[in-house]
């Protein structure tokens, strides 16, 4: 098939591009590079030994240029990582994150209807769910996402649910998945967050190449096993993996879809830290700090609907995950900036 995906030149899209094009599909990548850079998808064409990627530097919110882009490339499918997503700064500039990932999402659709392009595979995230008492999270649960970031993906979701609702010729996946971690093995490719990192892994990673001091650990009175908070971490290359087969599922079956992608197990903040330590062979210094409002004990995957209906699952583990973030940051200790 002929695949647009949207921020294909980030972090997550980065890697799904290179899992498509082993897979011999054609690849469009859309992407204004606000947190993303081209280096990522010359590398990725490099490893794909030299398939070419159909690029264009575009934003989701300028409607015209979007729709005339899918007049001339006609894709056959969209796979949608572009957007914003920090929850902090969510909180702070609301409007800012509901133009760009509702209103930029509007716009993709209306897109793709135009062209008549109706299958498309959502990147949605786990923070839909909110703070729930039970465990693990399974998608029949209720959404009550507790932020701004969280609640433009619950929007999103409510959109293309009603958009299948309204359509039957529109095929949908909703991917919530949860903690991305992890490179490609080759260290070609990985995450390079503009700014400071808003997530574990990568704030440890750059501890370890010597970019940042310490390690603040939220909270250490949580009641799990060493008193930090616990989440499920995923290889992103498993996580890329599942976008294809959620993709291949959608376009050959029909319909709405909603599953999580995650290993089903979680890690506490000191584990994950102790992991990174002994696969990179560096001291990770941490300070602890009080808890961080919204954060939740434990919030891990039931990932089985994907392995019923996808045949998907997790196959990485949790040192496969530091020992591949790892290769990427030591061999690119500024990301792709050098």
């Amino acid at each position: 098939m002929k695949i647009m995906v949207t921020g294909g030149a980030g972090y997550i899209g980065s890697h799904t591009v290179l899992t498509l094009l082993e897979a011999g599909h054609e690849i469009v990548v859309a992407d204004n590079l606000a947190n993303s850079s081209k280096t990522s998808l010359e590398r990725v064409s490099e490893l794909s030994g030299g398939k070419p990627i159909e690029f264009h530097e575009v934003d989701l919110l300028d409607a015209a240029r979007l729709t005339e882009l899918f007049r001339r490339s006609r894709p056959d499918a969209v796979i949608h990582f572009a957007g914003l997503k920090a929850v902090g700064e969510s909180s702070a500039k609301p409007l800012w994150y509901y133009r760009t990932n509702v209103a930029g999402t509007i716009n993709l659709l209306e897109a793709m209807e135009a062209s008549g392009c109706r299958s498309i595979v959502f990147s949605s995230s786990a923070t839909v769910y909110g703070a729930p008492e039970e465990m693990p999270l399974t998608e029949k649960l209720n959404l009550d996402a507790q932020s701004c970031y969280g609640r433009t993906k619950e929007h999103i979701e409510d959109m293309l649910m009603d958009l299948a609702a309204s359509d039957p010729a529109w095929n949908i996946a909703l991917l919530r998945y949860f903690n991305p971690v992890g490179a490609h093995s080759s260290g070609r490719i990985g995450e390079d967050p503009t700014g400071v990192p808003n997530n574990l892994l990568p704030f440890i990673a750059q501890v370890a190449v010597g970019r940042r001091e310490k390690l603040m650990v939220f909270g250490d009175d949580y009641p799990t096993p060493d008193g930090t908070g616990v989440r499920d971490y995923i290889h992103v290359v498993d996580l890329a993996d599942g976008h294809l087969k959620a993709l291949d599922h959608v376009v050959e079956h029909g319909g709405l879809h909603t599953w999580n992608l995650g290993t089903g197990n979680g890690y506490s903040v000191l584990e994950v830290r102790d992991a990174f330590e002994a696969a990179s062979g560096r001291p990770i210094p941490y300070e602890l700090a009080p808890r961080r409002p919204g954060d939740v004990a434990v919030s891990y995957a039931d990932p089985s609907s994907a392995l019923a209906d996808l045949g998907w699952s997790a196959s990485r583990d949790l040192a496969t995950m530091c020992a591949d973030h790892w290769r990427w940051q030591e061999q690119n200790p500024q990301g792709y900036a050098g």
